[in-house]
C-alpha cells in the first residue's frame, strides 16, 4: 500500500458545534509528493463511489495505525471521517475525533488544536498510472487510487496546505472575484496584517478591472458589497 502525506489544513467547526469535528484536505492534485507522484483530479472518483456504497468512509488512523510494526490496539481508529468529495483543489475530508473524555482522545484533540499533530497521510493502492518521460515531469501521474485509509500524522512532507501560511506569490494568483472567494475559504482567518493587507490591495485591483476604470466609487463599493455576500452566502 502506497502513503503520500500533506500537510493537515484543518478547521475545528465552531464554539457552538460539536467539540472535535473538523474538516481540511487529505490530498491536493497537481502536486508532487515527497514520492515524487502527482495525483490526478478525480484520482478518487471511483473509490469515493465504492466506499459510499458500503455506507462508510475509510478509516481515520494516527500514524497508519504504527505502521508495520503496530499492535491491535494502534489499528483502532482515533475517529470517523463523516464526508468525503472531491473539488478543484482536492480531496476534501470531514470527520470527527472520538473519545474525547479519554487521555488518548483528548491528548489527541490538543494536538491537534496546538498544531503540533499537523499532517494528513493517505494510504492507497494504484490502480491506474503513467509514468513519467522526461527528468521534469512526475515520477508518476496517479489517475485512479483505490484508497484504504486516511491518517492524521506528526511529519507533513508539503507546505501546501498549511493554514495560515499564505504566501503574497498566492494573492498574486488570483484573477477575479471568484477566485477571491476561494482564497478566502481556504485561507482560514490566521492571517497576518500584511497577508491581510495584499489581500485588500489586489480585490481591489480586480473589482476596478472588471467594473471598469472609470467606475464610480460608489459602484466600486456596491460591488466590494456583493462579493462580500456573495463569499458569507457560501461559506
Amino acid at each position: 500500500m502506497d502513503r503520500t502525506t500533506l500537510d493537515f489544513e484543518f478547521k475545528f467547526a465552531g464554539s457552538g458545534d460539536k467539540q472535535g469535528v473538523f474538516s481540511g484536505y487529505g490530498a491536493v492534485f497537481g502536486n508532487k509528493d515527497y514520492q515524487g507522484d502527482v495525483i490526478e483530479r478525480s484520482a478518487f472518483k471511483e473509490t469515493l463511489r465504492a466506499w459510499e456504497e458500503k455506507g462508510k468512509y475509510p478509516p481515520m488512523l494516527l500514524q497508519h495505525g504504527g505502521g508495520f510494526l503496530g499492535g491491535a490496539d494502534d489499528m483502532l481508529p482515533v475517529g470517523k471521517w463523516t464526508l468525503m468529495e472531491e473539488n478543484a483543489k482536492g480531496l476534501k475530508v470531514s470527520g470527527e475525533l472520538f473519545a474525547l473524555g479519554t487521555e488518548r482522545g483528548q491528548y489527541i484533540y490538543e494536538g491537534l488544536k496546538a498544531g503540533a499533530l499537523d499532517g494528513l497521510s493517505i494510504g492507497y493502492n494504484v490502480k491506474e498510472f503513467v509514468l513519467g518521460t522526461k527528468p521534469n515531469e512526475p515520477r508518476r501521474t496517479l489517475k485512479s487510487l483505490d484508497l484504504r485509509e486516511v491518517s492524521i500524522v506528526t511529519f507533513p512532507a508539503n507546505d501546501k496546505a498549511r493554514v495560515g501560511n499564505v504566501k503574497s506569490s498566492e494573492i498574486d494568483e488570483i484573477q477575479s472575484l471568484s477566485d477571491a472567494e476561494c482564497f478566502l475559504r481556504e485561507a482560514g482567518g490566521s492571517w497576518s496584517k500584511k497577508t491581510a493587507t495584499d489581500f485588500v490591495g489586489r480585490l481591489v485591483k480586480i473589482a476596478r478591472r472588471e467594473a471598469g476604470d472609470d467606475q464610480s466609487v460608489n459602484g466600486l463599493l456596491e460591488q466590494m458589497r456583493s462579493t462580500r455576500r456573495l463569499i458569507e452566502t457560501t461559506s
